[in-house]
C-alpha cells in the first residue's frame, strides 16, 4: 500500500459517552473538535448518553477522541467513552441531530452556575448587544436544573420555550464555533425573558430593565426591603451595612438571630469584609458560587444583626447578571436571603411571592423566567483547607453521587425530619436532591413531593422500595409509609450518618463510625446522639456513647440549653454550685417544671446527644440559655472560643460493663463552671471545652479500633459543621496512626442522611438478592427466597 493510499484509508466509530454531557455545551464542543480533525459523522442526545457518529482517518479519530477527554467544557463530568468500529458511510460533513427521547435512558443534569467571564464581559461592554442584558447566558454558564422539565436537554423541555428566538439569536444558536451554538438558554434584550419593579401592593413602578434595576437599588440605599427573584426561586434584599434594615427585615420575616447570608460583587469586595485565604477563594468564585461561612473582619462595614453573636459571615459572590447588575447600582454588600417566613420553603413563582412575600418585601423585582425547580443556596465552610457542606443545593445538586454497592431494585430513601433531602437511587448511581428543608409544615411537604416527582421524571426512576427512617413520628416515615411501594426498610439514624460518609469514599469494609449530632432515635428506645459504632453498610454495634441524661421538655431541650444542663446535673446533684450559671435568670416556676419532669420521667427522654452537650457547655459558661434557632449555642460557643489555646479538661472514657465504652460529661461540665467561677475566662473555657471533647473522641474511638482490629474511622453528623471540632478530632486520630473520613460531597448533617439511606438499602438488597440464587452445595441448585 503506497503512502497516499495510506492516507486515503478512511475508519468510523460509534462513540457513546455518559457523565455530565447535556446542558454543558457538549455537543457544539464535539461538533468543534470533528471539524477541526476533518472527521465526518454525527452528534446527538440521548435520554440516557451523548451519541457520536465520527469517521475519518485513524489518526484523526485518535485524535478527536483524545481530545473529548482532554478539551471537554468546564461544566462536563465524562464517566466514560464507549467506542465501537461501525461502517464508514463516507461523510464528511459534521452535524448536530435532533435529540433521541429514549424512555429508559438517564443522564446527570447540569445544576445552576455563575455568570461565566466571557458573559461579564459582554454584560459591562457598552457597544455589546447584551449590553446590561440581564438573562446573558452562553453554553458555559446560566439556568440548568431550574429550568429543565425533562430530558434530553432541548429548548423546547425547558421553561425557555415560552421566549422564541429572534433573528440574531436564532442565528448564533445555528452558527458552528459560536459560543452560543445550541446554548437552550440563548436570548438577547429583544426575544428574552421580562424585568420589572412592582410596588408591594401590586402597582408596577417601572417597566424598563435598566430604570427598574437603578429603582431597585436605590430603595435598597434607602434601606427598604426588596423581593428579587433568582434563579431557583426569590431572595430578600436589603443594604448589608444598614442596622435599621437588617432588623426590620428581621422582624418582618421572622428571624430572629440566625444568621443571613451577605452578597458581593468580587473577591476584592469580599476581602474587604472577611478573611479570604486561597482555600476560601476558590469555592467563593467558583462556577458554584456557593455561600462560603467566613471570619469576619472586625472592621467590617457590616450591620451586627447580620450574625449576632458570631465571628463569621456566610459570603457569595454575584452569580447571575441580575445580582451583578444590582449590586453595581447598590454600591455596598447585600443582605440576600431566602424568600419566605423563617422554616417555609422560598417562594418561585411572581403569584406566590405576591401572595406570601407581601407582608415583608416593599417592592418586588420581578421576571418572567419561569422557574421549574424550586433551589436555594448552597453553602460550604473550609476545613483544614477543604470545603465542607452545610447545604447542598444550587451549582451542586442534582449532580449524583455513586453508590459503593449497587441497588438491585430502584428505591427511594426519604430522608430525615430535619434538613430533609431525598435521594432516589437506580444501580449504583444515587441521585441526591437539593435541600428540601425541615418538614414541620405543609408548604415544606409539599415541596418534598415536588421534588420527589421531579426527580422520578428527570431520571425516569420508577421506585420499587422506600427507605426510612428509625423514627415513627417522622413526617418522612409517614411519607415513606404512603407511597404504596412493595417494600419499606428503616435504618437507623446514626447508622446513616456513618454510612454516607463510607458511600461517598466507596468504602465497603467495616470501620469505626463516630456519629455526633442533636438528636436520632436508638434502637434501644431513647434518644442517641453521641455514638461510636463498629459498622459497615450491612449493620452495626454500638461500642461506645455518651452517658444518658434526661432532656426535660424532649424537643425544647434544643432551644432551652439550660434545660440541657439540668439534665446532665441529675446525675450529679452534688455539683449544682458548678452548674449555677446556667439558671440565671430561668424563671423558678418553669425550672420546677422541669425538675418535676426529671423526677417523675415525663416528658424527658433519656439521650446521650453530643449536641445537647454543647447546648448545656454554653450555659455552664453563662453563654446562652435560650436559643432562637436549632444550633445557635453550640455556634455561639464556637465563635467565643475562636483561636484560643487551651489543653484538655476531665472528660473520662470508662468501661459501661457490657464490653463497650461510656463518655461522662459531667465531670467535664462541673470543672467548666468551676473554673469559672475562679476566674478563668469564657474564651478560654469554652476553647477548653471543644478540645476536652477533640481528646475524649479520639481515646475512645483508639479503644474500638484495638477492640474491633480496626484502622479506618469514619465522622459523621451534624456536629462536625464545627471547624474547630472537627479539626482537632481529624489531628488527634491521624496522629494516633488512624486513617480518618470526612464528609467531602454531602454535609455530616442531616442532609446527607437519605444517601445513607440509600447506601445501607443497597447493601442489604443485594446481599438479599446474592442469598437468594446462591448455589445450595448439598442439593446442587440455588435457592430462591
Amino acid at each position: 500500500m503506497t503512502a497516499g493510499e495510506i492516507a486515503t484509508v478512511r475508519a468510523a466509530e460509534l462513540l457513546r459517552v455518559t457523565g455530565l454531557v447535556q446542558g454543558v455545551g457538549f455537543r457544539p464542543f464535539v461538533h468543534r473538535v470533528a471539524t477541526r480533525y476533518g472527521l465526518g459523522g454525527w452528534v446527538r442526545n440521548g435520554a440516557g448518553e451523548v451519541s457520536i457518529a465520527a469517521e475519518g482517518t485513524p489518526e484523526a479519530l485518535e485524535a478527536f477522541v483524545g481530545a473529548l477527554e482532554r478539551e471537554a467544557p468546564p461544566l462536563t463530568r465524562i464517566a466514560r467513552i464507549a467506542r465501537e468500529p461501525c461502517a464508514p458511510e463516507g461523510r464528511t460533513d459534521f452535524a448536530i441531530l435532533l435529540s433521541a427521547v429514549e424512555p429508559d435512558g438517564r443522564l446527570p443534569v447540569s445544576p445552576d452556575v455563575a455568570l461565566c467571564a466571557a458573559c461579564e464581559h459582554e454584560l459591562i461592554e457598552p457597544g455589546d448587544r447584551r449590553f446590561r442584558y440581564p438573562f446573558i447566558t452562553c453554553t458555559d454558564c446560566g439556568p440548568r436544573f431550574s429550568v429543565i422539565e425533562a430530558m434530553p436537554y432541548d429548548r423546547e423541555r425547558t421553561s425557555m420555550r415560552a421566549f422564541a428566538m429572534c433573528p440574531e439569536c436564532r442565528r448564533e444558536y445555528e452558527t458552528p464555533g459560536n459560543r452560543r451554538h445550541h446554548s437552550q438558554t440563548n436570548s438577547c434584550p429583544a426575544c428574552g425573558p421580562r424585568l420589572w419593579l412592582e410596588h408591594a401592593d401590586g402597582r408596577v413602578l417601572e417597566r424598563h430593565r435598566a430604570r427598574a434595576i437603578e429603582s431597585a437599588a436605590a430603595m435598597l440605599r434607602e434601606g427598604l426591603i426588596v423581593a428579587v427573584r433568582g434563579l431557583g426561586g426569590f431572595h430578600f434584599a436589603v443594604d448589608a451595612t444598614d442596622e435599621a434594615a437588617v432588623r426590620r427585615l428581621r422582624a418582618r420575616k421572622r428571624r430572629d438571630a440566625k444568621p443571613l447570608a451577605v452578597m458581593v460583587g468580587s473577591l476584592d469586595e469580599a476581602r474587604a469584609v472577611a478573611h479570604v485565604g486561597a482555600a476560601e477563594a476558590e469555592p467563593l468564585g467558583s462556577p458554584e458560587r456557593p455561600i462560603v461561612v467566613l471570619r469576619r473582619r472586625a472592621e467590617a462595614p457590616l450591620a451586627a444583626a447580620v450574625a449576632p453573636g458570631l465571628d463569621t459571615v456566610g459570603l457569595m459572590l454575584a452569580y447571575t447578571p441580575l445580582h451583578f447588575l444590582l449590586l453595581e447600582c447598590a454600591r455596598r454588600p447585600l443582605v440576600m436571603t431566602s424568600g419566605n417566613l423563617s422554616d417555609e420553603p422560598i417562594a418561585t413563582s411572581n403569584d406566590e411571592a405576591r401572595r406570601r412575600l407581601a407582608g415583608i418585601a416593599d417592592s418586588f423585582l420581578l421576571h418572567d423566567r419561569e422557574i421549574v425547580a424550586r433551589y436555594d443556596d448552597s453553602v460550604v465552610r473550609v476545613v483544614t483547607g477543604a470545603p465542607v457542606f452545610l447545604r447542598r443545593a444550587r451549582g451542586y445538586a442534582p449532580l449524583p453521587l455513586t453508590l459503593p454497592v449497587a441497588s438491585p431494585v430502584p428505591l427511594v430513601a426519604v430522608g430525615p425530619h430535619l434538613k430533609n433531602t431525598l435521594t432516589l437511587a437506580h444501580g449504583a448511581t444515587a441521585y441526591v436532591s437539593q435541600h428540601v428543608g425541615d418538614l414541620e409544615d405543609l408548604e415544606t411537604l409539599e415541596h418534598f413531593t415536588a421534588v420527589y416527582d421531579t426527580y422520578r421524571r428527570l431520571f425516569r426512576i420508577e421506585p420499587e422500595v422506600a427507605v426510612r427512617d428509625l423514627h415513627p413520628g417522622y413526617l418522612s416515615t409517614r411519607v415513606a409509609e404512603e407511597l404504596g411501594l412493595h417494600r419499606v426498610l428503616t435504618v437507623q439514624h446514626h447508622h446513616a450518618h456513618i454510612a454516607a460518609v463510607m458511600g461517598e469514599h466507596g468504602l465497603t469494609d467495616r470501620v469505626v463510625g463516630i456519629a455526633y449530632d442533636g438528636t436520632g432515635l436508638g434502637d434501644d428506645g431513647a434518644v442517641w446522639g453521641a455514638e461510636v459504632l463498629a459498622a459497615d453498610l450491612g449493620g452495626y454495634r454500638r461500642r461506645a456513647h455518651l452517658r444518658y441524661a434526661p432532656l426535660p421538655g424532649g424537643d425544647l431541650a434544643a432551644r432551652r440549653p439550660w434545660r440541657a444542663a439540668l439534665g446532665f446535673l441529675s446525675l450529679a446533684p452534688q455539683e449544682a454550685p458548678a452548674f449555677a450559671r446556667a439558671f440565671d435568670g430561668v424563671d423558678e416556676a418553669e425550672r420546677a417544671v422541669a425538675v418535676r419532669q426529671i423526677a417523675r420521667r415525663l416528658n424527658a427522654p433519656a439521650a446521650s446527644s453530643m449536641g445537647r452537650l454543647f447546648d448545656a457547655a454554653a450555659a455552664v459558661l453563662g453563654l446562652r440559655l435560650v436559643a432562637d434557632y436549632e444550633g445557635q449555642a453550640a455556634m455561639e460557643l464556637e465563635a467565643m472560643a475562636g483561636a484560643h489555646g487551651a489543653a484538655p479538661l476531665p472528660f473520662p472514657v470508662e468501661p459501661d460493663g457490657e464490653d463497650g465504652w461510656l463518655l461522662d460529661p459531667v465531670p467535664l461540665l462541673a470543672e467548666l463552671g468551676r473554673r469559672l467561677a475562679r476566674g478563668v475566662s469564657a474564651p478560654t473555657l469554652a476553647a477548653a471545652f471543644h478540645e476536652s471533647v477533640a481528646a475524649a473522641t479520639a481515646e475512645v474511638a483508639q479503644k474500638v479500633c484495638e477492640a474491633e482490629g480496626l484502622q479506618t474511622v469514619v465522622l459523621g453528623g451534624g456536629c462536625f459543621q464545627n471547624a474547630r471540632l472537627l479539626a482537632s478530632v481529624r489531628w488527634r486520630l491521624e496522629a494516633r496512626g488512624l486513617a480518618v473520613y470526612a464528609p467531602q460531597r454531602l454535609s455530616p448533617n442531616d442532609g446527607a442522611i437519605s444517601y445513607g439511606q440509600a447506601a445501607i438499602a443497597a447493601a442489604i438488597l443485594a446481599g438479599e438478592r446474592a442469598a437468594a440464587h446462591a448455589p445450595d452445595a448439598r442439593l446442587g441448585r440455588s435457592v430462591c427466597a
